[in-house]
């Protein structure tokens, strides 16, 4: 999973504050291994209160990017991937188990999180993942530009009339997410070669339409503000940031196909050198309930915390399309953990799609 968050009002704020206000220098003794964006101060405000600094950022494009990099040495405490990749990470011996005593919001997980299958624990009763949020890949149009039964189905990406305005990430899980729904499967684990060779050809349909490859939520935010972009492939959040915008966007979450789902959060790397302490200082700060409300008004996201999500007001749930969880997935491929071989193959395949071959 691709992600990436631009910071606004909060975090804004206390970046302000911070220029101006004296404040004692702290040496910082965690090192965070996160998408860009996620530094956002309102995300761990206990953390900073405890510690009197921020933690260390350091960031990566893709997941495919930042497992390649540990692989080859990178140190850093702590990583945030996202469902299809935790396995992938603890075969390779990148991360260690957590101690869920000492995670204060552990058994506050959403239930519905918490019961996927090899996500937060394996099969052995070990701890490995603590999610954090959770959203949709979607689709997102211009209101001005195109009428709701243009995009009721995703074959809308491949269609001609959109050639030159389309946009997807550049990423493979949310392309082949994309394109699996397409060719009706919701079970993307258990693809076929058959079934791999129709979601690819779909993609090559798609890559004749595609203005952008976007990486960054702010490059796909730009594309479809300024008209560049009609119709996108892309996350809750890019929807909600133009929405406050006043730009005339939409969603359509729920077309013939359904859309994707997916679950992202903490990993503690092996090797990292920060204070055990430090470290679980930020993952209790990150899934303190007290986060939800922030990230679902400001950016579009479900929290991993029952409670938090319990008390966000109501209006802005069903705003969000969060008021009924079961409703919110019913309709969905989950981005779950795939077999190693068909996601290398996906990796491939997508660099060649991309190039025009």
């Amino acid at each position: 999973m691709l992600k990436t968050l631009r910071r606004i009002g909060l975090s804004t704020l206390a970046s302000t504050i911070a220029a101006s206000v004296a404040i004692p220098a702290f040496a910082a003794d965690l090192t965070v291994f996160d998408w860009s964006g996620y530094e956002d101060p309102a995300f761990h405000p206990a953390y900073t209160a405890k510690h009197g600094d921020e933690p260390d950022f350091t960031f990566f494009g893709d997941e495919e990017e930042a497992f390649q990099k540990l692989r080859s040495g990178f140190k850093a405490d702590l990583a945030h991937p996202c469902s299809q990749s935790v396995v992938k990470w603890r075969d390779a011996g990148l991360i260690e188990p957590l101690d869920t005593s000492k995670l204060a919001n552990w058994n506050d997980v959403l239930p519905g999180i918490a019961a996927m299958k090899d996500l937060m624990t394996s099969a052995d009763g070990k701890a490995w993942f603590l999610p954090f949020e959770w959203g949709n890949s979607l689709m997102i149009y211009r209101t001005d530009t195109v009428k709701p039964e243009e995009v009721a189905t995703l074959k809308a990406f491949a269609d001609p009339k959109f050639k030159d305005r389309i946009s997807i990430g550049d990423n493979v899980d949310d392309a082949y997410a994309l394109a699996s729904l397409a060719i009706g499967l919701k079970d993307w684990s258990k693809m076929t070669d058959a079934q791999f060779t129709q979601a690819s050809a779909f993609l090559r349909e798609v890559h004749k339409n595609v203005r952008l490859y976007w990486t960054e939520n702010t490059d796909l935010s730009q594309a479809m503000a300024s008209g560049e972009v009609d119709l996108a492939w892309g996350w809750n959040e890019t929807a909600t940031t133009l929405e406050k915008d006043g730009q005339p966007v939409a969603t359509n979450a729920n077309p013939a196909e359904g859309h994707s789902t997916w679950v992202c959060g903490y990993v503690k790397l092996k090797g990292g050198e920060a204070p055990a302490e430090n470290a679980y200082d930020f993952l209790n700060a990150v899934s303190n309930p007290d986060i939800a409300a922030y990230l679902v008004d400001s950016w579009g996201y479900g929290h991993s915390n029952a409670r938090g999500m319990a008390v966000v007001d109501p209006a802005i749930l069903k705003a969000k399309g969060y008021a009924d969880v079961g409703n919110f997935v019913s309709n969905t491929l989950f981005q779950s953990p795939l077999p190693i071989v068909l996601r290398e193959k996906m990796i491939a395949e997508f660099e060649k799609i991309k190039a025009g071959y």
